[in-house]
Order: C-alpha cells, then sequence, then structure tokens
C-alpha cells in the first residue's frame, strides 16, 4: 500500500476497511484507491493537502457561509452547532499536511453515510483537540476562530461570540469540553457529513 503503483491485494482491502470501521465497501475502497492514485502524482505513497483538498467534494469553500453566520452571531441568538462545524472545517484543512491510503481513507470514513453519529462527533472532537490530551479549552476554539475570521473580527468580538456559543450550549469560559460534552452539544443535531464515493 505504501506504493501507489502496486495494486491492493484482498488483504489490504480488508485491512483498510476494518481501519474505517466497515464505513466502505470494499468496492468503494478500491474506487477510492483509483483515486488517491490520481491524487498521488508523484507516486510517491503520500498526498499533500492540497492535492486532498483538490476534491471536488473538499473544494467547496465552506467560508463563504461565514460571513453570514458570524454576522448572525453578533447580532441575533447563534446556532452553537452550526459555530461548531464551521470552526471544524476551519480545523481540517488546517490539520493536513499530508495522508498516506489508509488514513486518507480514514479520514474520509468519518463523511460515509454508514459512519455512525458518534463516529462523526468523535472524528470533530479530534480536530479541536489539537494537543491530544482529551480536552477542547475555550483557547482551543478561540484559535480556530482566529484563523477563520482572520483581521475581520476584533479579538474582543471572537470573545464574545464564542463566550455566547458556550453558555448557549450550557458552558463557561472556563470549561474543558471531553468527548461527552461534544456528544451532548452534537448529539442530537441532526449532524450530517457525507461525501459519496462513486464507484466505477
Amino acid at each position: 500500500m505504501g506504493n501507489t503503483s502496486s495494486m491492493l491485494t484482498q488483504y489490504d482491502i480488508e485491512e483498510v476497511q476494518q481501519h474505517c470501521k466497515h464505513a466502505f465497501t470494499q468496492q468503494e475502497i478500491v474506487s477510492l484507491y483509483h483515486r488517491f492514485c490520481q491524487l498521488d502524482r508523484n507516486n510517491c505513497g503520500f498526498i499533500p493537502s492540497d492535492e486532498f483538498l483538490s476534491i471536488p467534494e473538499f473544494a467547496v469553500n465552506p467560508l463563504s457561509q461565514v460571513s453570514l453566520s458570524l454576522s448572525l452571531a453578533m447580532n441575533s441568538r447563534f446556532n452553537s452547532i452550526e459555530l461548531l462545524i464551521i470552526w471544524q472545517w476551519q480545523s481540517l484543512l488546517r490539520m493536513l499536511d499530508g495522508l498516506n491510503f489508509k488514513e486518507f481513507v480514514a479520514f474520509l470514513s468519518a463523511f460515509s453515510p454508514r459512519a455512525t453519529l458518534q463516529q462523526k462527533i468523535e472524528f470533530i472532537f479530534k480536530v479541536y483537540d489539537t494537543d491530544c490530551n482529551g480536552k477542547v479549552t475555550f483557547h482551543d476554539m478561540l484559535r480556530a476562530l482566529r484563523d477563520l475570521t482572520g483581521p475581520f473580527m476584533s479579538e474582543q468580538q471572537r470573545e464574545e461570540v464564542l463566550t455566547r456559543v458556550l453558555a448557549e450550549a450550557g458552558y463557561t469560559k472556563d470549561s474543558l469540553l471531553v468527548l461527552s460534552d461534544f456528544m451532548k452539544i452534537l448529539g442530537n443535531s441532526g449532524l450530517k457529513m457525507e461525501v459519496e464515493v462513486p464507484v466505477d
């Protein structure tokens, strides 16, 4: 699997399928492998983030909705789930240095229609838990919001928005959010993160 010029064996397919918790069928994994090989232009078994983000489904710019969402946050009661999901996309873009095939499929598995809500929420939590300590702080979320808004919001506005979002969800600036908190916040949200994998 390290060299993309080789073909996947049945063992490789089954190993990847287990790694992604059966979010994809074997046929879908083969299709993803072909797509991975197309993106791996250097044939090194690894694709950089810019190649990954050239996938049409991920090339859609979620930031086009951000201006509207942030202005809603400043002027009215804002849904914390919407803001968390917007931040998630920005964090995803920042997180990706590059992926081998197994990581590529594992990443996409969170967007599979077969992934459970819990798997999707665990994925979102991992995005925010940048230091992998099992906790997400106000400052972790503030960093994501800072990356997202750049010079378009002052630090004070960012803190006000984040404080309001946390309060709406029943938390404070001093709260340390763990995975179960994310489950509580996003568990009844009807969260949909789905990418369809075309099968050849």
